[in-house]
Parts: structure tokens; sequence; C-alpha cells
């Protein structure tokens, strides 16, 4: 099995910074893609940032200059940066993998999810 473990994730006030990490684990042969959804409040889960093997970096429009998402292949890990938060930025923020096995292409993993609270 492969499981991704979050960390990070917490309150901070508008204009601060949070890092937050995920690392995989398991029967992983090769990740292609690494990224981070949020859902917020009443909302359907959307696309933050992703990061492919080769580095290319997608972000989401809202987050464009404020985020930074990088990754660490030897560790099996990604990151994102948030700095200049807003309260919009409020959600549960979930990391997902599509990855190799072996035998097995294009698998999905996702995280368990870590909230992130941006208040005053």
């Amino acid at each position: 099995q492969v499981q991704l473990v979050e960390s990070g994730g917490g309150l901070v006030q508008p204009g601060g910074s949070v890092r937050l990490s995920c690392a995989a684990s398991g029967s992983i042969l090769s990740i292609s893609t690494m990224g981070w959804y949020r859902q917020a409040p009443g909302k359907e889960r959307e696309l933050v940032a992703s990061v492919t093997s080769n580095s290319r970096r997608n972000y989401a429009d809202s987050v464009k200059g404020r985020f930074t998402i990088s990754r660490d292949n030897a560790k099996n890990t990604v990151y994102l940066q948030m700095n200049s938060l807003k309260p919009e930025d409020t959600a549960v923020y979930y990391c997902n993998v599509l990855y190799d096995q072996r035998w097995v292409k294009n698998l999905r993993a996702w995280g368990q999810g870590t909230q992130v609270t941006v208040s005053s």
C-alpha cells in the first residue's frame, strides 16, 4: 500500500505564511505528478498547485504569486509554501500523487487532509 502523510497545517493570521509537506511511502516505482488540492466549506474540491517529475509547476490563478510548490524526489515529498495568506485560503488541504508501480501504472493516492485556517 501507498500512504501519504501530511503536516504543517494550522491557524495563521492574514498575511502570514505556512508550509505544508506531504511524504509518500510504500510500493512506488516513480511519481509523475504531485499536487495539492483544497476544499473550503460549501465548495467543491479544487486543484491548488501541482508539480511534475521534470519540475513543471501549475497554479490556480487565485494563488499564483503567493504559493510555491516544490518536490524532493529523493524523499518522495512535496511541499507547498503559502505566503500572503488570505481568509479565502481557509480550507482543508489534500496532498495527491500520481504514481507508478512495477506492473501497474497511473495509480493515485490521497493524503488525509490538513486544516489551514486564516483568521485574525
